[in-house]
């Protein structure tokens, strides 16, 4: 797994660079390498159950709709779309291992962040306003079962998907913030690095 990992962070750290000073050919080629190293080491996981599949496809989803973001405009919502199926199989995923279980300030909390961020943006978004909340609805969704059972079960495992999840949060609460909002210095690099990172802790559960 070494080698794999080292792999993944020495590509991601190239599109995170590239993505604060580096040039655009930079970005668009080691944003999908990236992915797809990612996409091999879950594949190199020693045991996959048949949930765990839909990791690999959540992966996949998400290497598609980065490539939709590259086309034209009109495309977004198709990418909003895959990056909204890539957080639907994870969270299928994560609830196939997880007991039902209900601590209130957790979800209260996410609906907050989540209250805050459409009311942010919600005047900007036009034609994507309703796609947009499904997908930060979806989102904020998987963060409270990893949170959820993080809190009732804290191992090594849970903790790896709850911090994997944070992180793409955050990465989609900066994109979306600087995209639609305001951009402001390092936006994109933010972006790259808490991405990257999330898919990364949710690849690295398969191996506990």
């Amino acid at each position: 797994m070494i080698w794999s990992f080292l792999a993944v962070f020495f590509s991601g750290w190239l599109y995170v660079d590239a993505s604060y000073r580096g040039p655009q050919w930079q970005r668009w080629v080691f944003k999908p390498v990236t992915l797809l190293l990612l996409l091999a080491l879950a594949w190199q996981a020693p045991i996959l159950n048949t949930t765990d599949y839909l990791i690999l496809f959540g992966l996949l989803a998400t290497l598609i709709g980065d490539a939709l973001t590259l086309l034209p405009n009109r495309r977004m919502l198709y990418a909003i779309g895959a990056f909204f199926l890539s957080h639907l199989l994870y969270t299928l995923c994560f609830a196939s291992h997880m007991t039902l279980t209900f601590f209130w300030p957790i979800p209260l909390t996410v609906l907050v962040i989540g209250a805050l961020l459409i009311a942010t943006i919600w005047s900007r978004l036009e034609d994507l306003r309703w796609p947009i909340c499904t997908f930060i609805g979806m989102t904020l969704l998987m963060v409270w079962l990893t949170t959820e059972q993080y809190f009732f079960r804290p191992t090594d495992y849970s903790f790896s998907l709850m911090v994997g999840t944070s992180l793409l949060l955050l990465a989609n609460i900066v994109w979306l913030v600087s995209h639609y909002r305001r951009r402001f210095t390092s936006d994109r690099a933010i972006v790259a690095a808490c991405y990257f990172a999330g898919h990364f802790m949710i690849v690295r559960s398969l191996y506990l």
